[in-house]
């Protein structure tokens, strides 16, 4: 067993000492580790900052603003002030029907006074309220003279508004919409209503209502032919329109008269 002793004291044999541990190990000096100086001796008072090397990039400023907490870009209105804004933006009932009563007026005036240049850009507009309303007023003389002739006035009102359309889009080099036809044709078709009224006080029968009749008849074929010409700048073609145009008022003042 002395053997096996001494075997292990030579195998175990070694220059480390307990007294060794306050020295540096692997060779490494500890005089400037910072981590060998104790926690209870730090001095916390200086102020804990970071020091960058000259060649690198300083650190931003922190953000001392609030987090999680916008700035709101919408404040929402009240259900009331939404309602409110828009009725008032939106445009009147006539004018969404397309009801305008001073073009209306303007149109009438132009048809009273033949010699009164026409607005093209009005004459253009497809207002069919004023010629509805002036073709009921005649269909309503007539019935005060004991002539029921409803059915009459608009079934010759519309093929007179289809022969035309047909023969102005073959005329003017812009062509015409039906709307525009139906709409100029119903205003001039005011005079006949003048006409009308005259049979229910007088007879038309006679040299008097002759005569007012033809009268008539000019000046609805006169004002209709105006206003085509200054709508579709037919220059020169007055007359070749004012032909069919006579013609149409002339069954009207028959309807009249007879």
């Amino acid at each position: 067993m002395s053997g096996f002793d001494n075997l292990n004291t030579d195998f175990y044999q070694s220059s480390y000492s307990v007294d060794d541990q306050n020295q540096g190990g692997y060779g490494y000096s500890n005089t400037d580790d910072p981590y060998s100086k104790q926690y209870e001796q730090y001095d916390y008072s200086q102020p804990m900052g970071y020091s960058a090397p000259p060649g690198m990039m300083q650190p931003q400023q922190p953000y001392m603003g609030q987090i999680y907490q916008p700035t709101p870009a919408f404040t929402p209105a009240s259900p009331q002030s939404m309602y409110a804004s828009s009725f008032e933006d939106e445009p009147p009932l006539l004018e969404e029907l397309g009801i305008n009563f001073d073009h209306i007026w303007q149109k009438t005036l132009t048809v009273l006074h033949p010699l009164k240049a026409a607005d093209g850009s009005i004459m253009n507009e497809t207002d069919l309220a004023g010629p509805m309303v002036f073709c009921l007023a005649f269909a309503a003389t007539l019935l005060l003279t004991g002539k029921i002739q409803f059915g009459y006035v608009y079934g010759i009102s519309a093929i007179g508004c289809l022969g035309m359309y047909c023969l102005l889009n073959l005329m003017s080099m812009t062509g015409v919409s039906f709307g525009c036809v139906a709409s100029v044709l119903g205003y001039c078709l005011l005079p006949m209503i003048i006409l009308s009224s005259f049979g229910v006080l007088l007879s038309l029968q006679g040299m008097l209502g002759m005569i007012l009749t033809a009268t008539i008849i000019g000046w609805c074929s006169f004002s209709a032919s105006k206003i085509f010409i200054s709508a579709l700048a037919m220059d020169g073609q007055q007359l070749l329109v004012a032909y069919p145009c006579a013609l149409l008022y002339g069954v009207f003042a028959l309807i009249s008269v007879f």
